[in-house]
């Protein structure tokens, strides 16, 4: 019971960074480069799509040019793909 409420908690608050990061509240650029407990396990994918005028194309594009799997959750990313992913997402 203690994993369900965990997983709960996680999920609930990712929705809700989702929401802030879609209203502009939230700063995807801090996000990345000092990620939250609770979202070291999602995909960098899902978490990108959140952000205003970026679907699925631009997402895909900018994970190729930094040579990061769809699949690559936030906590997988190294260092080298978290800064070019950042400096990327700048211009």
């Amino acid at each position: 019971m203690e994993a369900l409420k965990r997983a709960n908690d996680i999920r609930t608050a990712r929705a809700k960074l989702k929401k802030d990061l879609k209203a502009g509240r939230t700063n995807i650029h801090g996000m990345l480069l000092d990620p939250p407990e609770y979202v070291m396990t999602a995909k960098v994918f899902d978490m990108l799509l959140a952000v205003p005028k970026y679907g699925r194309v631009k997402t895909n594009r900018i994970l190729n040019q930094c040579r990061i799997s769809p699949s690559k959750t936030i906590g997988g990313l190294s260092e080298r793909q978290r800064t070019e992913l950042v400096s990327l997402l700048h211009r």
